[in-house]
């Protein structure tokens, strides 16, 4: 039965999409068969992964128009052992749809359950909000990993966040846990940023990954052409960063795995 692992941060930009993207290339490099799931009405998981946003797409929103199965809506990508289950702006109206459900906090969750055994594990790219689609993750998932930025405004917030996982765990899903905590976009020309850290690991303590992720260029530019960073500069540090966080994350897991060849995992644009 498949893990799922929720990325959330209702704070924008703290790079949220960028290692839910690559902790999911890197886990199917080690073999591991991945469903990516895009919640995010911006798309950005999809096109991270080479699929255009602009064509005709199955989404979550269709599913829960009852136009398509998720069976129909998930898409192969380029990248051997990862899937994705796509997003685009039409997202943006799923919101108003699921007011009107019922049950509507576990709409998602009824959904993966059709599909959670055919993956090792199903990651999900939520919304940088805390409204609906955002509660049907917490609702649906077995855990989640929280990327914060270090820097000083990164622990705003981050009360409201927790607070909402309170009540999730005491009303909608009682198994949800913190799988571990990110800290991204590192600069070590900042002196303010190992007092950030310190401040990160004091609230969440062991839950807070030793591997950072640091600022990098090719990390930013990955998006841009439609690849993870593993495919663009699998030797700069943000592709190594990445790399090192899952050999951590699957080693917290007790779940073993040996990195394929990288050139061999990107399957040709026919496939």
């Amino acid at each position: 039965m498949g893990k799922i692992i929720s990325f959330i941060n209702q704070k924008g930009g703290v790079g949220k999409t960028t290692t839910c993207v690559n902790m999911a290339t890197f886990l199917a490099a080690y073999g591991k068969k991945i469903l990516l799931v895009d919640l995010d009405p911006q798309g950005n998981a999809t096109t991270g992964v080479g699929i255009d946003k602009t064509q005709d797409l199955n989404t979550f929103y269709d599913i829960i128009l009852d136009e398509c199965t998720i069976k129909e809506a998930i898409m192969p990508t380029k990248i051997k052992n990862l899937s994705i289950l796509p997003s685009n702006v039409d997202l943006a109206g799923s919101e108003m749809l699921l007011v009107q459900r019922e049950n509507r906090e576990k709409v998602l969750k009824n959904i993966l359950s059709v599909v959670k055994d055919d993956f090792d594990y199903i990651t999900i790219d939520c919304p940088p909000s805390l409204g609906l689609l955002t509660v049907n993750a917490l609702t649906a998932t077995n855990t989640i990993i929280i990327p914060i930025q270090c820097e000083f405004y990164a622990l705003e917030g981050l009360s409201q966040l927790m607070n909402t996982v309170k009540l999730v765990k005491e009303y909608l899903n009682s198994s949800i846990e913190i799988e571990g905590v990110v800290l991204t976009m590192k600069d070590n020309r900042s002196n303010l940023v190992n007092q950030v850290a310190g401040e990160i690991k004091k609230f969440f303590g062991r839950k807070v990954y030793n591997t950072v992720i640091p600022r990098n260029v090719r990390l930013a530019e990955a998006p841009s052409h439609g690849v993870p960073v593993l495919y663009y500069d699998s030797r700069s540090s943000g592709a190594q960063a990445y790399q090192n966080l899952v050999i951590e994350f699957l080693r917290k897991n007790r779940d073993g795995g040996k990195m394929s060849d990288t050139k061999k995992l990107k399957e040709t644009e026919n496939a």
